[in-house]
């Protein structure tokens, strides 16, 4: 123990400056640089990097799974990764199952999302991008499915298919909006939905964070360096009474775990308005529920729960055989009333089987074509303000403990990680002001 003391005091005893004044005034100046940099680097920490950095080595990923827990929690230690990654990116599927299980599903179904949006908004911009490619669409998948039925259907016949399609088009749109609109709820899985979006852009889950909290972390890195220096103040005496090597990094260790300690709890709590004589004391979040529940209201309706991001759900999510089944089921009868007299004619010269074959191949086409409009960005865009104005009220009438636990509770577990860096990086801000002053 004593070797290793000497060698310590002989790296810090080589001071730049060696002037004790100097160097005791100093203390809470270099408390507020180091609390500053403690919070900042803090909040970078939980965005960035969006992918980790770092090494793999090899073997560690077997190793780990028998670590502790909390070092699991480690970005990249699961993965045999020694680096960092941001904790809110490094943590996208669960945050995605959080959301929707804490946020997402406490505000809204499935159905209010799409009623939000306006079946019959939505039924007319499919009829006007439909009616343009309805010619296009027969053509296609008859003779692509049945070139030969396709080549000896007379033009006369061809026409009359395609202009009983056109004038029952309305009739076939109406129903498949309505038909989704009735079972939404069973061929949307806003879960996969939302945890596929934010794993495939890691940086949209910052967003989520960032833009509701951008006001709260500004303050909290503020609150660093004023922190910091205050305490310094006291420290000052401290080391005066007691001029132990150590006492400094151990007393700046506890400090910058008390800052990010104290900033956590600052933002949250307290979840009810206190009184402390004049002062109204309540957590960053939870007074500015109003404001954050717009932010948060704005990213969800313009990245998350989109009509684009539910069309593409709908048609190539886990439950898309639903929905095409769904679809094809509405558009049989709706395909064999628009078919009309054509079908008569086909019927008549090609036999029953070819008929269904061709009724099947249009609807099973259609249900395709059907859903396209939906992933049209600007007509999504159209209908965020809705979705938008939704999460914005609900999560407004929540109550303030309810209001914080939709937000922490995705990042409560590494809550710790923070509370960590700041002992660490206060502790190693005590050595450097040996390095700068000398003992």
């Amino acid at each position: 123990m004593v070797a290793t003391d000497s060698v310590i005091l002989s790296l810090i005893s080589i001071p730049v400056f060696h002037d004790h004044t100097l160097s005791i005034l100093s203390i809470p100046v270099l408390g507020g640089i180091v609390g500053y940099i403690i919070n900042r680097t803090g909040v970078w920490m939980l965005y960035q990097p969006i992918e980790f950095t770092g090494v793999r080595v090899p073997g560690l990923a077997s190793v780990a799974r028998r670590l502790p827990r909390k070092i699991r929690q480690i970005p990249g230690v699961m993965h045999g990764g020694l680096g960092w990654q941001g904790i809110i990116p490094s943590r996208a599927a669960k945050m995605g199952s959080i959301a929707v299980d804490k946020q997402i599903g406490q505000v809204g179904s499935p159905s209010e999302f799409y009623e939000r949006f306006g079946p019959d908004r939505i039924g007319e911009h499919i009829l006007e991008r439909s009616d343009q490619d309805i010619r296009e669409l027969v053509e296609r998948t008859v003779e692509r499915e049945h070139p030969e039925l396709w080549h000896q259907l007379s033009p006369r016949a061809r026409e009359t298919l395609y202009a009983r399609v056109r004038e029952q088009l309305p009739d076939i749109v109406a129903e498949v909006t309505e038909q989704i609109g009735a079972h939404i709820d069973e061929l949307l899985d806003v879960k996969h939905m939302v945890i596929s979006q934010l794993v495939a852009d890691r940086g949209l889950t910052n967003k989520l964070f960032h833009e509701v909290g951008r006001k709260e972390f500004r303050f909290i890195i503020r609150f660093g360096f004023f922190f910091g220096f205050l305490c310094g103040i006291p420290t000052i005496f401290l080391i005066e009474a007691f001029p132990e090597w150590w006492l400094l990094p151990a007393v700046e260790s506890v400090i910058g775990y008390a800052t990010n300690w104290l900033g956590i709890w600052m933002i949250y709590e307290p979840l009810e308005p206190r009184k402390l004589g004049r002062l109204r004391l309540q957590g960053l979040f939870p007074r500015r529920q109003h404001d954050a529940a717009k932010a948060y209201g704005e990213v969800i309706a313009e990245d998350i729960i989109t009509l684009e991001n539910i069309g593409q759900e709908l048609m190539h999510g886990p439950r898309s055989d639903r929905t095409r089944q769904l679809i094809i089921s509405a558009m049989r009868p709706a395909v064999d009333r628009a078919v009309g007299a054509a079908g008569v004619l086909v019927r008549a010269a090609y036999g029953s089987s070819d008929y269904e074959a061709l009724q099947e191949s249009v609807a099973t086409e259609a249900a395709e074509h059907t859903l396209g409009p939906l992933q049209d960005p600007e007509f999504s865009r159209q209908g965020a303000e809705a979705v938008c104005e939704l999460f914005t009220d609900r999560m407004r009438e929540m109550s303030p403990p309810e209001f914080v636990e939709t937000l922490r509770s995705a990042t409560r577990e590494d809550e710790w990680l923070l509370v960590a860096h700041g002992a660490l990086f206060g502790m190693v801000g005590g050595l450097l002001h040996y390095v700068v002053f000398g003992l």
